[in-house]
């Protein structure tokens, strides 16, 4: 439990002024009920005692009872308004820790993510309240616990006896709260992760609609939602009754309380000892006694699944951070600007002229990746990395970026070794163009800058990147709305749309993961063109990095690099390996058929 109190403790410390003051103005609202009761004995004592009750007399109490619950009643509005600031801003601060991690933290952020990005946001979402929501319950826990203080050592000034007696029963709950919570630790822990499961795959359906009814496959789809939602719901009914069950035991000590109560005071009433007036006390003051073992027991069900929140969002975060790194005080700003981002950008003082690649073995399931891979990019170099299917590509410019983790090897940058690829390969020093266009629904404009500045580069990024024409026949032209996901372009549109992106920002190196594979014949071959060309004359990207099998690329190649089931096979100059590498010129004449069959297509569809 040890990382759920560091959590706990920050955030209850990093806006300590908020949290203090709304501490305190939930303070009255307990408080005022220790009045109250006294009011109720008042007055009942003032209406059954043995003289004339006197009318005044009850109505002042009565309007003074009236008024002390309305100022109950205020001061809870009030509380409650203002706790939301802090609630929601300790919401913040966790999420915000994630995320900067995620974005900016040593070591590939990949290995860290679900599989699915509908659980991280269930995470966030869930995960995020129960801890927030354990933080929260300390206020009702001091204010219970002084008004259950207050309010014994009235009712032991009037009977300790029936006082001992009452406080047996809340005893024995928080006993029993503590002896379930393995149980409840368990069943939450099921419950959120099927949770995560259900969204994660709603995520997935949207995301698929056009494979799924092109298949045929929305009843199978969605059989498997509705499997995947009984599962959840199963467990969260359990886990719903697990608490419920807490609860009912906690509201059933009112019951068996003010019956023992009872049973004790009848002798004292018919002998005058205990007063109608006390009766009304006592029965009073008994239903708000609860709230404390309630609320410790509210927090010890919560406690475990806090730790279920904790081990699941320090999950997200990198290897050498925890709990302490999930809260720490990174800042919230609700009625201000907040401070301008202080991350220097790796840009000007150490221009590419050599990165090497030594030993780099990168695997991932069932063991496949790259094994022991040297590679060395020269500033103004084109280099091709091809291979057929499945010969690990993608993983070893995964692993040359830090996107992925690497399990050997070295990559140094103009001879100094990069110890964190992940955070030292970022643009403004590498730009990547991966193999699936991953756009906004937002214009052009946005999809291309993503907040940066560089409007004046945009023009050369879209010529570069042959989508100049395109956009000019388009009227909203960089204004045009791509829709999710670039549903509005067309595939080999979205494919230049993430060229651009990355050539707007002008990197050193450029690393392109088989950009063309939707395009043409000749838009690919006029891209490939303009890359190159402006790499070479220096009004382009520095060095280039290119995954690809198209011959467009490869004739544009200082230099080959052939992968065969993770391993080099061929290293140098294309007309070379023709002659020296079996494997580049199998993959050479079925890449001539492909794209003789694509011009034949072609030719036929202009007609």
């Amino acid at each position: 439990m040890r990382p759920v109190r560091v959590v706990v403790g920050r955030l209850l410390r990093f806006d300590l002024r908020r949290y203090l003051i709304g501490a305190l103005l939930w303070l009255p609202v307990d408080l005022v009920l220790l009045g109250s009761g006294w009011l109720l004995k008042e007055l009942f004592d003032h209406i059954s005692g043995g003289r004339a009750a006197s009318l005044d007399h009850a109505l002042w109490l009565c309007a003074a009872f009236v008024g002390a619950e309305l100022v109950r009643g205020v001061m809870t509005v009030v509380a409650w308004s203002y706790g939301v600031y802090w609630w929601n801003a300790a919401a913040t601060l966790l999420r915000a820790n994630v995320l900067r991690s995620l974005l900016t933290a040593r070591g590939p952020a990949a290995a860290r993510l679900p599989h699915s990005s509908g659980e991280s946001l269930a995470r966030l979402r869930d995960d995020v309240s129960d801890l927030v929501q354990l933080a929260d319950e300390s206020v009702p826990l001091v204010n219970s616990g002084l008004f259950s203080l207050g309010a014994l050592v009235v009712m032991a000034s009037i009977d300790p006896v029936i006082t001992v007696v009452l406080v047996l029963p809340i005893a024995a709950v928080a006993v029993v709260s503590r002896m379930t919570h393995r149980l409840v630790h368990r069943l939450h822990l099921r419950a959120r992760e099927l949770g995560a499961a259900v969204t994660a795959y709603l995520g997935d359906l949207f995301g698929g609609v056009l494979a799924i009814k092109t298949a045929g496959a929305e009843d199978a789809a969605l059989d498997r939602l509705r499997g995947r939602n009984r599962a959840r719901r199963e467990a969260a009914v359990k886990n719903r009754v697990a608490a419920d069950l807490l609860g009912t035991a906690t509201g059933a000590t009112v019951e068996i309380s003010i019956g023992l109560m009872l049973l004790l005071a009848a002798g004292s009433m018919r002998s005058g000892e205990f007063t109608v007036g006390d009766l009304a006390l006592f029965t009073s003051y008994i239903g708000w006694l609860t709230a404390l073992p309630r609320t410790i027991g509210g927090i010890l069900s919560r406690l475990p699944q806090a730790a279920v929140a904790t081990e699941r969002l320090t999950r997200l975060m990198a290897a050498h951070e925890d709990a302490a790194d999930l809260s720490r005080d990174s800042g919230v700003w609700y009625h201000r600007e907040p401070p301008p981002a202080t991350v220097p950008r790796p840009r000007g003082d150490d221009p590419l002229e050599t990165v090497e690649v030594r030993g780099l073995t990168a695997l991932h399931g069932g063991g496949r990746g790259v094994r022991e891979v040297d590679l060395t990019l020269r500033r103004g170099s084109f280099t091709v990395v091809t291979g057929a299917v499945g010969s690990g590509k993608t993983t070893l410019v995964r692993a040359l970026l830090g996107l992925i983790p690497a399990q050997a090897g070295t990559i140094s940058w103009n001879g100094r070794p990069i110890e964190d690829p992940g955070a030292f390969l970022v643009p403004d020093r590498a730009a990547y163009a991966s193999q699936v266009p991953r756009l906004f629904s937002a214009s052009l404009r946005e999809n291309l800058l993503l907040g940066r500045p560089g409007d004046d580069r945009l023009d050369r990024a879209l010529e570069l990147a042959v989508l100049d024409d395109d956009l000019a026949a388009v009227p909203e032209g960089l204004d045009t709305v791509v829709g999710p996901r670039g549903v509005r372009l067309s595939g080999g549109q979205a494919q230049r749309a993430t060229a651009a992106r990355a050539l707007v920002r002008a990197p050193e190196l450029l690393v392109v993961d088989d950009l063309s594979s939707a395009l043409d014949v000749e838009t690919e071959r006029l891209l490939w063109e303009r890359i190159a060309g402006a790499a070479r004359d220096g009004r382009g990207p520095g060095t280039l990095l290119v995954i690809s099998h198209r011959r467009a690329a490869l004739e544009q190649a200082d230099q080959v690099v052939v992968l065969d089931r993770g391993r080099v096979a061929g290293y140098g100059p294309l007309g070379e390996l023709l002659e020296s590498c079996p494997e580049l010129r199998r993959l050479w004449s079925e890449e001539g058929v492909a794209e003789a069959e694509e011009h034949v297509d072609a030719l036929v569809r202009d007609r």
